[in-house]
């Protein structure tokens, strides 16, 4: 049997779970497990300049393409507590990201050793299993059930902790025979198919829900298949955004209130049954009014977790079920059922939906200076197109982006749904970028965002990992100012500062421009609407041509209000801006509007 490091075995197993790509930063109690990486090879590695940033790639690299698992690699101490917050946005999002930290001794652990923290306690709450492992001889195995649990199930992230002495102890290991546990993930049965279809039979306008769950089991050319066949509007969730193009005719929107359509919120209230597939019923997708989201229609839920079904709300009738398999039972009855006639017909319900498209829109073109952001998103819309991945976070930044830009195909909006936190976005518009360097990416940052993990850019130029950025900077913290307005402060959210180095860009403060150039990379800053094309256009050239990001920063007006509900009620939202009344109010919006 060959002998051989624990560590050494760890990256063994590494590979032939098909992990290709790490990302880290080494410390003392963690330099076994990178002396491995190098002795053994067959892992790349990126070195992050902050460990949560580390964690941050991990999550963007997994969500790029179907079958990846990022990892993110930290020492003992403080890289730990660091990665929490990249594991919490993981499980929040049902992301396998696999976290892997050094830690001091076996026989230190309870003697407040220096930088020895019980991290696995800590990460079990954001985490599938979090294990310090004290028995060299386990490591292997511990690893070998880690990526089990990563893609079983709910996917979701998973800590494994090794002490350096269990690192640095040799154990016999043949990794030739090494082989990769089944996965598990539960299936919906025929009958309970057919129950779940036989709602439909009873109803006249029907929606489809489509969550993340469909994006994560790759599973979306089944449901525009399926949606296709039946006729049936589809409302994508902020997570299952991509899963059917938005030009596409049973393309309804999304819904909520915050980061939805005027004209996904009508049709949905017009809607008397929702099939949900791979969704959570998410706060900002239903609003806190649930009788205002759930009056008047059935609805049936399929998760792929058992508990998941009624959390939020009791459905008619659920299935804990694997999207793809779920869905495809429900082509295969579709299509016999329809061969059958005993299909409604849908086209009526289906052509209001897209009335409502082509009539209820939000303005986007504005000749402001500062500009409006309304008018950033439309420049987006004309200098990217269908093959362009966006990646950001939270912010009023991300809510006017879901509202006015356009996605048409899986994990090409990769979004931090449920946790948001600030910083994640250029991390993670690395990682992506990383897995996948064939698609253009675009990431999208308030100025606060961008500043919390802002030395990442160096990451991109060290390792040459080109992408757009573009920052639209108001010197607010503006979601939060917006969310004060309720109770009547503006408090500690102003951003401004008169910058005695940049003058020029009077109380708008940090010189970004300045700061992304020290860091490596290219930078354009935007004042006049009309110039901001041209800059994209340059941006895409300028990172081919430098293999580096170019952050593009468009300078909006302090105070702009998105639409959203003041009452956390998708029925309630309050529109504050002008709304499109002619075409040329919104000559980017995905139908044109009809007046």
């Amino acid at each position: 049997m060959p002998r051989m490091t624990a560590a050494a075995a760890a990256v063994e197993i590494l590979k032939r779970e098909g992990v290709t790509q790490a990302f880290g930063v080494p410390g003392a109690a963690i330099n076994p497990f990178y002396r491995e990486l190098k002795n053994v090879g067959g892992v790349g590695h990126t070195l992050a300049r902050h460990v949560e940033g580390a964690s941050h790639m991990a999550e963007g690299y997994t969500r790029a393409k179907a079958g990846n698992i990022g990892v993110c690699i930290g020492t003992s101490g403080p890289a730990g507590t660091d990665m929490i917050t990249g594991l919490y946005s993981a499980i929040a999002d049902s992301i396998p990201i696999l976290c892997i930290t050094g830690q001091a001794p076996v026989s230190k652990l309870h003697k407040e050793d220096f930088q020895a923290v019980d991290i696995a306690s800590i990460a079990k709450p954001v985490t599938k299993a979090a294990t310090t492992v004290l028995e060299a001889a386990q490591v292997p195995g511990v690893f070998q059930q880690a990526f089990h649990l990563m893609r079983s199930g709910r996917p979701g992230p998973v800590l494994i902790d090794l002490p350096i002495d269990v690192q640095l102890t040799e154990i016999e290991f043949d990794p030739e025979t090494y082989e990769p546990l089944p996965v598990y993930k539960p299936r919906a049965t025929r009958a309970q198919a057919e129950k779940a279809l036989s709602f439909l039979l009873e109803s006249e306008r029907p929606l489809i829900v489509a969550g993340g769950g469909i994006i994560n089991a790759d599973a979306s050319d089944l449901l525009v298949e399926f949606a296709e066949l039946t006729g049936v509007p589809v409302i994508s969730t902020l997570m299952g955004w991509g899963t059917i193009p938005d030009d596409h005719e049973l393309a309804a929107g999304m819904v909520g209130v915050q980061t939805a359509h005027r004209y996904g919120n009508a049709t949905f209230l017009e809607s008397d049954f929702v099939l949900g597939i791979g969704n959570r019923w998410a706060n900002r997708h239903t609003g806190y009014n649930l009788d205002a989201y759930t009056k008047g229609r059935k609805f049936v839920h399929v998760d792929i977790e058992p508990t998941q079904l009624g959390k939020i709300f009791a459905p008619d009738y659920g299935i804990a079920s694997d999207a793809k398999a779920a869905l495809e039972l429900f082509l295969e009855i579709a299509k016999e059922w329809k061969a059958a006639g005993r299909l409604p017909d849908f086209t009526a319900w289906a052509a209001s939906a897209q009335e409502r498209k082509a009539t209820l829109q939000r303005r986007t073109h504005f000749e402001n200076i500062p500009m409006k952001p309304q008018r950033v998103y439309e420049e987006m819309n004309k200098a990217f197109g269908p093959e362009t991945r966006y990646v950001t976070t939270i912010g009023l930044s991300q809510i006017a982006a879901a509202q006015f830009l356009h996605v048409y195909k899986p994990r090409h909006w990769i979004n931090c749904g449920q946790a948001g936190p600030l910083g994640w976005t250029i991390p993670a518009a690395i990682g992506a970028a990383t897995a996948d360097p064939e698609t253009p990416v675009v990431a999208l940052s308030g100025d606060y965002d961008f500043q919390f993990m802002i030395e990442e850019l160096a990451v991109a130029a060290q390792h040459k990992v080109p992408y757009v950025h573009v920052l639209v900077n108001n010197a607010y913290l503006g979601l939060i100012r917006q969310a004060q307005g309720g109770l009547g402060i503006n408090f500690e959210v102003n951003l401004e500062f008169e910058n005695i180095n940049t003058p020029e860009i009077g109380v708008y403060g940090v010189d970004h421009v300045k700061v992304a150039e020290g860091l490596g990379v290219k930078a354009i800053r935007v004042e006049d609407p009309d110039k901001l094309g041209e800059a994209l256009e340059q941006a895409k050239k300028l990172a081919v041509e430098h293999r580096v990001p170019v952050v593009v920063e468009a300078i909006l007006e302090r105070i702009t209000n998105i639409a959203m509900s003041k009452t956390v009620d998708m029925s309630d939202v309050t529109e504050f801006e002008e709304l499109a009344t002619e075409p040329g109010h919104a000559p980017t919006a995905i139908r044109a509007l009809q007046v």
